[in-house]
């Protein structure tokens, strides 16, 4: 059974922190692309960053480069999204996805708020 689970949202202030995980079970982790999307309210889900499944080489999107930071830990199955300064318009959904070839998984998303 394959189940792709995030964690770490929450409420934080603008210019504060917040680290986010995906565990991912049930299928072979180490040869999957991993990424992180995010859909604020009323608009299209973008992709925010994203890395091959032996790391090395990231993706991020203009909005996030030099705030966000994507990394892997593959003996844990773990993607995680180290977000920094954090803005307003970073308040979205933030969902885990796993891809290979034509086959593509998600989480369930975690809610990230950034907020005074």
């Amino acid at each position: 059974q394959v189940q792709v689970v995030e964690s770490g949202g929450g409420l934080v202030q603008p210019g504060g922190s917040l680290r986010l995980s995906c565990v991912a079970s049930g299928f072979t982790f180490s040869v999957y692309a991993m990424s992180w999307y995010r859909q604020a309210p009323g608009k299209e889900r973008e992709l925010v960053a994203s890395i091959p499944s032996a790391g090395g080489s990231t993706d991020y999107a203009d909005s996030v480069k030099g705030r966000f930071t994507i990394s892997r830990d593959n003996p844990k199955n773990t993607v995680y999204l180290q977000m920094n300064s954090l803005k307003p318009d970073d308040t979205a959904v933030y969902y885990c996805n796993a891809r290979r070839l034509v086959r593509t998984y998600w989480g369930q998303g975690t809610q990230v708020t950034v907020s005074s």
